[in-house]
């Protein structure tokens, strides 16, 4: 099982401790980029599939790393509308 195996499994076993961190290293497989700048710049971030022009966009957790409950149902959901997650 690789890293993003163990990664996914753990965000769609909605675990409590998914961090922004891990979200990112998990997007960045199946090609999403994070945007920067303009109004995803600050706390607002938005991640782009250039293949699937797919967007997730969400708040970075602050103060702590870890997401929320609705971040994590956020991502499994978008992750599903667009095919890898089933």
């Amino acid at each position: 099982m690789t890293k993003k195996d163990k990664l996914l499994k753990k965000l769609i076993s909605r675990s409590t401790s998914f961090s922004y961190d891990e979200m990112k290293s998990l997007l960045t497989g199946p090609g999403y980029n994070e945007l920067t700048g303009g109004k995803t710049s600050g706390s607002r971030v938005a991640f782009y599939n250039s293949t699937t022009e797919h967007i997730i966009r969400l708040h970075k957790p602050h103060p702590s790393n870890q997401l929320k409950k609705y971040q994590v149902d956020y991502i499994i959901e978008e992750l599903k509308n667009s095919g890898i997650v089933k």
